[in-house]
């Protein structure tokens, strides 16, 4: 049973840094896509990130690109995602993703977790 665990969300300021962290269990990843989605109130489910388990290659959404990086821990079955310069636009409940590489939906999701940014 694939389980999927999001922490670190909260509360920041305009220009603020947060890192979300996803832990993971169940199998190994070798052959996985992890992901990163957000959500906003009343806004549609949007891709922010995707990591490349075993290659480490990422992929950004052009709305994040240059300020969020996605990483992943093998040892610890974690993948992170560090947002830097966070704007009140990225105020959305952030969820983690899981799929294996040659599918296109992601097939197992995390619970989500709250990210606020003040303006």
């Amino acid at each position: 049973q694939v389980q999927l665990v999001e922490s670190g969300g909260g509360l920041v300021q305009a220009g603020g840094s947060l890192r979300l962290s996803c832990a993971a269990s169940g199998r190994t990843f070798n052959n996985y896509h992890m992901g990163w989605f957000r959500q906003a109130p009343g806004k549609e489910r949007e891709f922010v990130a995707r990591i490349s388990w075993s290659s480490g290659i990422t992929t950004y959404a052009d709305s994040v690109k240059g300020r969020f990086t996605i990483s992943r821990d093998v040892a610890k079955n974690t993948v992170y995602l560090q947002m830097n310069s966070l704007q009140a636009e990225d105020t959305a409940v952030y969820s983690c993703a899981a799929k294996l590489i040659f599918i296109s939906s992601y097939d197992y999701w995390g619970q989500g977790t709250q990210v606020t940014v003040s303006s």
